[in-house]
């Protein structure tokens, strides 16, 4: 069992049982499911589309991911089998990978099932490869082993895979021990599934054993939604105990159970299509969603950068809010509650407020569903929550003004969500072209209609009509300055002062009663005293109805 190297040092092993104790980082398996979609849209693999399916193999309920991206030589399939190789170049304009540890397709793959098949194929060469607990089991193996095979892609005849330019050492063995331990029973299988893959490159991943539930059940539901994959009933009461905000009224609409849902919102500017069960999830900016958007700025003192923050109201489900915490495009924690959102009794302030952010100054927990609770991470919350109130603060301020207060009755109702629509879509609209998956801008009213397969052909602006030409720039993402005035600290200030108002008239009195008595002590220390004349007559009417004028005025404030 022990390898050892040149320096004749043993070499560490990784016990199977690892498989299962690595994917218990995963406590909401459809976090499992995004891992797995991360590899295909990191920028260096070039994957289009991902589908996401369930699929019957010899009697065996399997989940199916396949990509449309480059595919793997053998090497690169052997590490990605292995723990903690990660060499995913970057993207366009400087773009990172999401992943950083190396880890998250067996992490992923293991939480939803026991075994899982890999069919990759980039031009030249398809191999298959396999991570199984039960086949580990099976053989009372020591260490994780890895079957790989390699095939010849040009000649598409499987007898020719022994060839001497793919033909490794293990291959004889690892195909016989995928076609023994695995729902692959023959070479003619194993070439359906490369056939199964839409283009010349490509990867399919092929996961079976799905986890089950104590009642005996598969864990996520694929029954109740055709086009979804949902969590069963037990699991979504489970799921309401251990959360924080146990007022989730609408279960058929929320991400936590809803992998339509959550995809939909997963990355800040999908750079990948969705399709899961056959039905393409909308790509859509987060922004586009809300209404009332305006944007602020955080300046974080450990780093040199300014971070954009975008808040605006939730219509459709006010329900959910929170703050949208991103890392490097991708989704890391979802809702947060902030500042005045926190507030659990009295009257509820924040409620339907969407806050987003890209935190890359902030480093993701091994799961990607956390930020490691640092200091640096503690500070952001405390700063989120004061832009969320100052934005919640002149919100309220901005419909008390204009007498926007929705009404008990439904007609006042939609007549403001109606105008928030309208102001909503005063900007332009964002649409991405299915070739290049480009983001370009539409005026707002353009189309009555968005149509659901849309190319840069199509663009009314001639200068980006091209998949050619570069991604038109955001105006508000180089947007470093807050979008409204906040006016609320004005009239604040304003209102602090006031209070103080009697205090600076205190002082006053202080002053003016203590030249009375100077004016008094002067006029004692003279033996005879001196005739009245007019001047000092004056003087002393003035000073009395300054003296009630002062008192009057003081006795008015609070």
């Amino acid at each position: 069992m022990e390898k050892y190297t040149e320096q004749g040092i043993r070499l560490s092993s990784t016990c199977p049982t690892f498989l299962n104790s690595n994917s218990t980082s995963h406590t909401w398996p459809f976090s499992a499911v995004a891992e797995l979609i991360d590899n295909a849209a990191d920028p260096g693999v070039f994957a289009k589309q991902i589908w996401i399916d369930i699929h019957v193999e010899a009697d065996h309920l399997c989940m199916t991911f396949t990509d449309n991206g480059c595919g793997m030589t053998p090497n690169k399939l052997h590490k990605m089998l292995s723990f903690g190789f990660t060499d995913k170049g970057g993207g366009r304009k400087g773009e990172q990978a999401i992943g950083v540890y190396g880890n998250g397709f067996k992490s992923g793959s293991m939480r939803l099932g026991r075994d899982a098949l890999i069919f990759t194929k980039n031009g030249g060469c398809q191999s298959v490869g396999m991570l199984s607990q039960t086949y580990l089991e099976k053989i009372k193996a020591q260490c994780v082993i890895v079957p790989i095979v390699p095939f010849n892609q040009q000649t598409n005849i499987l007898s020719s895979f022994l060839s001497k330019h793919f033909m490794t050492e293990d291959s004889e063995v690892s195909l016989a021990a995928i076609l023994e331990h695995s729902i692959i029973s023959t070479q003619e299988q194993i070439q359906a599934h490369f056939d199964s893959i839409p283009s010349n490159k490509g990867t399919k991943i092929l996961i079976w054993n799905l986890r089950r539930a104590k009642d005996g059940n598969p864990e996520i539901d694929f029954g109740t939604d055709p086009t979804d994959f949902r969590l069963p009933e037990i699991n979504i009461n489970e799921l309401k105990t251990s959360l924080k905000n146990r007022e989730l009224p609408n279960p058929e609409q929320n991400m936590h159970y809803s992998l339509k849902d959550y995809l939909s919102i997963l990355y800040l500017r999908p750079r990948i299509h969705i399709i899961l069960r056959g039905k393409e999830i909308p790509a859509k900016l987060v922004s586009q969603q809300l209404t009332q958007v305006e944007y602020d700025v955080y300046k974080p003192h450990f780093t040199k950068d300014k971070v954009k923050l975008t808040f605006g109201i939730n219509e459709k489900n006010r329900e959910n809010y929170g703050i949208m915490m991103y890392h490097k495009n991708r989704l890391i924690k979802a809702y947060e509650k902030v500042g005045c959102q926190l507030k659990t009794s009295g009257q509820r302030a924040g409620i339907g407020v969407i806050g987003i952010i890209e935190c890359d100054f902030l480093k993701p927990a091994h799961n990607k569903q956390d930020f490691e609770y640092t200091k640096e991470y503690r500070l952001t919350l405390g700063a989120l929550g004061m832009k969320l109130n100052d934005y919640w603060k002149e919100v309220t301020e901005r419909k008390s003004r204009h007498g926007e207060f929705e009404a008990v009755n439904k007609e006042r109702g939609n007549a403001l969500c109606k105008k928030n629509a309208q102001q909503s879509c005063s900007g332009p609209t964002w649409l991405q072209c299915e070739e290049c998956l480009k983001w370009r801008s539409v005026p707002a009213g353009h189309y009555d209609v968005i149509p659901e397969n849309w190319n840069c052909s199509q663009n009314p602006n001639p200068r980006y009509r091209s998949c050619s030409s570069q991604e038109e720039a955001n105006n508000t993402e180089d947007l470093l300055t807050s979008s409204y005035s906040k006016n609320y600290y004005k009239r604040e200030n304003y209102r602090h002062k006031k209070k103080k108002t009697p205090k600076f008239m205190h002082l006053e009195l202080k002053r003016l009663n203590q030249c009375f008595v100077d004016l008094a002590k002067s006029s004692n220390e003279n033996t005879e005293p001196e005739p009245l004349t007019q001047q000092s007559h004056q003087y002393s009417q003035l000073r009395q109805k300054a003296w009630i004028k002062t008192q009057r005025r003081a006795q008015r404030l609070p």
